[in-house]
């Protein structure tokens, strides 16, 4: 692996590697970014190889009816909530594995069933799927789940926040019951533990991160914004500080995609991935990002959640989540180098409260001269040009040699400097 870059292993893989090397089952914590996925690959990967040196016998033949017979069994599966962490765990598996003689597919929803099917009848030691997709091929007789030796739930909590536990529950009931669980998740909230205290069988808990802690070291602020000018005010600090690589999080799939379009209209090149778009798009949006050719990403929480992108210099809430944990998620992208931006208007008060409670520390509010709250109010205060015409509507220009630097009360938003 060290061709690969590996050379020294995070603390996620140094505790729970030969935790699942050992056979037991794992309920494993950290943050975005710290080798979770890398880890119970080489692990899943080991264990698999070792059964398979001393020998497996065949897949045995079903009964009329009862679906196809594949040359070798599926013998491990991975479960991801979404398309996009599924591709990029396969390719992990195959990253990692290219020297074993072991196969493997992804399955999940947005392209061709037959496809994945025909890969299916081939067969494959290892499954990664996503859990709507793999109950369409269980319905269809097109997977055979009944020899899985070893089951890998991925990104648990938000497998469980976008609804799909009845579908995961179904899948257990397919698979073995003697089997190896290993699940890994961001945090490990009571939720995560009820599930794994369903189907795991004493596991070992590695908790790498203190419990839903975002990382103490990135950059956090808050810019407190009047209503209806969130997209200017992120224009203006992309402009003004030059900011070259930058991951927006919005609420909403028809927000990012508003987003992402008025953005390019006023000459901001940027892309959306969310649920809605077609899978080749969203693969060359991501792909453009990652190399640097896109310097700008629109993403819901669904779309973004587990893909690996981390360490950016900007990270912005463009929309606070009403989940208060997601914050601690896209926060993590940034990393100790990042900046975390979130912009927050009146109505959003109550989403940022909630976070700093999940958090357990305030997060500073830093008004951007000209965008804070009050700022109309406060210029016709002064006899200044308010931005608003005499009709009500929002003047185009605002005359030359005018400040727009709000009044300030005692005790309001410190004004960021230029």
């Amino acid at each position: 692996m060290s061709e690969r870059g590996y050379a020294v292993p995070t603390p996620i893989q140094v505790r729970a590697i030969p935790l699942a090397l050992s056979g037991r089952d794992l309920l494993g914590a950290a943050q975005t970014g710290t080798g979770k996925t890398t880890g119970f690959t080489l692990a899943m990967l080991q264990l698999l190889a070792a059964k398979a040196d001393a020998g497996i016998p065949p897949a045995p033949r079903p009964a009329a009816g009862a679906g196809f017979s594949a040359p070798r069994p599926i013998r491990a599966l991975v479960i991801a909530p979404t398309r996009e962490l599924a591709a990029q765990v396969q390719e992990r598996v195959r990253d990692c594995g290219r020297f074993l003689q072991l196969r493997s597919a992804v399955v999940f929803g947005g392209v061709g069933f037959d496809l994945q099917a025909a890969e299916l009848r081939r067969g494959v030691d290892i499954v990664v799927a996503t859990p709507g997709r793999l109950l369409d091929h269980v319905h269809q007789k097109t997977i055979d789940l009944g020899r899985v030796q070893i089951l890998v739930l991925d990104e648990a909590d938000r497998t469980l926040n976008m609804g799909f536990l009845p579908d995961v529950r179904r899948v257990l009931s397919l698979l073995p019951a003697k089997r190896q669980n290993l699940l890994f998740s961001a945090t490990l909230p009571d939720e995560i533990r009820q599930l794994a205290g369903s189907f795991m069988r004493d596991p070992a808990t590695v908790e790498i991160a203190r419990r839903n802690a975002p990382i103490e070291l990135v950059s956090q602020v808050v810019h407190p914004v009047e209503t209806g000018r969130k997209r200017e005010l992120l224009a203006h600090l992309i402009r003004t500080r030059d900011w070259g690589r930058v991951l927006v999080f919005t609420r909403t799939k028809h927000g990012a995609n508003r987003l992402a379009e008025q953005l390019g209209q006023e000459g901001i090149e940027a892309g959306a991935i969310h649920g809605n778009k077609a899978e080749n798009a969203r693969a060359r949006a991501l792909r453009r990002f990652k190399a640097g050719e896109l310097p700008l990403l629109v993403a819901t929480d669904v779309a973004a959640r587990g893909l690996d992108i981390v360490s950016l210099p900007h990270v912005v809430n463009y929309d606070l989540p009403s989940v208060p944990g997601d914050y601690v998620h896209r926060v993590g992208r940034a990393g100790a180098a990042g900046e975390a931006v979130s912009l927050m208007n009146a109505e959003d008060r109550p989403l940022l409260a909630a976070i700093e409670r999940l958090i357990g520390r305030r997060i500073e509010q830093r008004a951007v001269p000209g965008f804070g709250p009050g700022y109309r109010l406060s210029a016709r205060r002064h006899g200044e040009p308010s931005r608003l015409n005499g009709n009500g509507a929002r003047a185009r220009n605002r005359p030359p040699g005018r400040s727009s630097m709000p009044e300030r009360a005692p005790g309001a938003y410190r004004a960021e400097e230029d």
